[in-house]
């Protein structure tokens, strides 16, 4: 995809069963299994441009396939600290790779869509410059792929897509044999962004988890429909790109409360 890409265009990317585009494996020297990977992150470098889009497609992709049926594209244009939507709005980027693991045990072919206990597609918005990521290793060598990079995402990437940006990233691979992890962990490289931030949310009160999930993306679909003058497509696209879904409550029997974080900064009015 580039600048001149269509809404026609995302529609190839649906036929497109290859998976994501990946750099590796990466042969680490000595690696075996039970040791970890240690995969500090160092460095990121965008190439200007980053494309936002959905196709629900036969497999219903996304959170919400049954509202967005139709694809959809949002083309932006990323200056070195800014991503610009429309209306303008300006997201700022935090750009990290989406996808980064090493190779599981068992043979045969494997999809790069679902995370595993090697790591893989977490999309895990906080693995940016200056964090640290741990992988149990499972084969000799490590085999460390790493890819999928986005300039910047929602907690939840809730449309299937953050900002997509093809990048040049530098890392460093430590090798650690005295520590034992079931599944990937990771060190942030400081404070959660936006801890002083000023948020507009919406909730969604439900007995079920992803029911609860679901109403307060699409009542923060509807607010910056109706509040920001954004189509319900484009709000669906920022809201990938952007918001952040919390769980705030587990406890209160029967209900779950989940709710929708948009910083009011990235608007011009606020």
């Amino acid at each position: 995809m580039d600048a001149t890409s269509t809404v026609a265009d995302v529609y190839s990317l649906a036929d497109d069963s290859t998976g994501h585009p990946l750099t590796g494996p990466v042969a680490v020297a000595d690696a075996q299994p039970g040791d970890i990977l240690a995969v500090e992150l160092l460095e990121f470098q965008h190439e200007g441009i980053g494309f936002s889009y959905f196709y629900p497609g036969e497999e219903k992709l996304g959170l919400l396939p049954e509202d967005f049926p139709d694809p959809g594209l949002h083309v932006w244009e990323l200056d070195d600290d800014i991503g610009r939507f429309t209306n303008g709005i300006e997201v700022p980027l935090a750009p990290f790779p989406g996808n980064l693991g090493v190779a599981p045990a068992a043979e045969g072919k494997h999809s790069t869509i679902p995370p595993r206990r090697v790591g893989g597609n977490l999309d895990v918005k906080h693995l940016t410059a200056g964090s640290t990521l741990y992988l149990p290793i499972e084969v000799d060598e490590a085999l460390f792929s790493i890819g999928d990079c986005h300039a910047a995402q929602g907690d939840g990437e809730v449309c299937v897509t953050g900002i997509e940006a093809s990048m040049t990233v530098t890392v460093r691979l430590r090798l650690i044999s005295d520590m034992n992890i079931e599944q990937p962990q990771f060190e942030t490289a400081g404070p959660f962004s936006g801890g002083d931030e000023c948020m507009y949310a919406t909730t969604g009160i439900s007995d079920n988890l992803m029911d609860a999930t679901k109403k307060a993306t699409r009542h923060m679909i509807t607010y910056l429909h109706e509040r920001h003058d954004l189509t319900r497509t484009e709000a669906y696209l920022l809201c990938s790109a952007i918001v952040d879904l919390k769980i705030n409550e587990v406890v209160d029997k029967p209900n779950w409360v989940v709710s929708a974080y948009v910083p009011r900064s990235i608007f011009p009015n606020r």
